[in-house]
């Protein structure tokens, strides 16, 4: 016990010794990428693994400095290098487990714009989809609109028919009522105005949705996991109201909670808060 509090003494000693501006901004800079990779991954599946593999290596990492050394024997030099071999299969371990996560952040890096921040949109335009959204869920009919923000959406409009038109509550009505033919698939909504219908969306993993959800929420839930888009959910068999945003799905929101998660995600004002986002809404 004595040895491992001289070695915790030796050590703190030593960091005494480093500059402390230098600590500091390592230390920034280390909590930044830290918090950035907790918030790009909360919601995943990787959340989960990431804290495991870090409490893993952190321990291990302090038993290999802290641990007392023989003098005679030399120091922990086999545990040193089974340690530095495991970090490279950690790393291959990593790109293979978390394919999808990594994958959604360079597709957002290569279609995020680089200058200016996402359109806020106004209030008459969120007035519009809340009351188109309010109707569609009162009479049960099914729809999933797309809100891009600052990640273009341009490259899955190709899968749909090019509209370009007024966002009005009439015209999405249309677009979603039974048996037309762009009723089954997504809308896109790009500016304030909706830019196209008919589209695509990428598929959410089938372990990251309820088994009682239809493909709308995975959809929903797969573009809010590859983009930073606010996806809106009305089920056609319950007329329920979800929104997907930042790689989480929130079910079952009234008319009020809607108007505020617009207003949070779309046209924020001090900070983006999302009411009633908890574990509990996650599907």
């Amino acid at each position: 016990m004595g040895d491992l509090f001289r070695a915790i003494s030796n050590y703190l000693s030593r960091v005494a010794t480093y500059d402390q501006r230098e600590v500091a901004v390592e230390m920034v800079l280390i909590a930044l990428v830290a918090w950035w990779a907790v918030r790009f991954l909360r919601g995943t599946r990787g959340a989960s693994l990431v804290k495991g593999a870090a409490v893993v290596l952190g321990a291990v990492y302090l038993c290999i400095r802290l641990l007392p050394k023989n003098p005679d024997r030399g120091g922990w030099e086999r545990i040193e290098y089974l340690y530095g071999k495991f970090l490279l299969f950690a790393f291959v371990a990593v790109v293979v487990a978390f394919q999808p996560e990594l994958r959604r952040a360079l597709s957002q890096i290569g279609r995020a714009r680089i200058f200016g921040g996402p359109r806020r949109y106004r209030e008459e335009e969120l007035a519009a989809l809340i009351e188109s959204v309010g109707y569609l869920s009162r009479n049960r009919i099914g729809a999933i609109i797309a809100i891009e923000r600052r990640v273009a959406l341009g490259g899955l409009m190709e899968s749909g028919t090019i509209l370009d038109a007024e966002l009005r509550a009439p015209l999405l009505n249309t677009l979603f009522y039974p048996d037309t033919q762009l009723h089954d698939m997504g809308v896109i909504i790009q500016g304030g105005r909706v830019s196209a219908a008919g589209c695509q969306f990428p598929l959410a993993e089938s372990e990251d949705v309820d088994a009682s959800l239809g493909s709308r929420h995975r959809a929903a839930l797969g573009l809010a996991q590859e983009t930073d888009a606010v996806v809106i959910v009305v089920s056609e068999e319950t007329g329920r109201i979800s929104v997907a945003c930042e790689g989480q799905l929130s079910i079952g929101l009234g008319a009020d909670a809607l108007r505020e998660v617009l207003r949070a995600t779309l046209a924020p004002k001090r900070r983006r808060w999302l009411p009633g986002w908890n574990s509990a809404d996650r599907a």
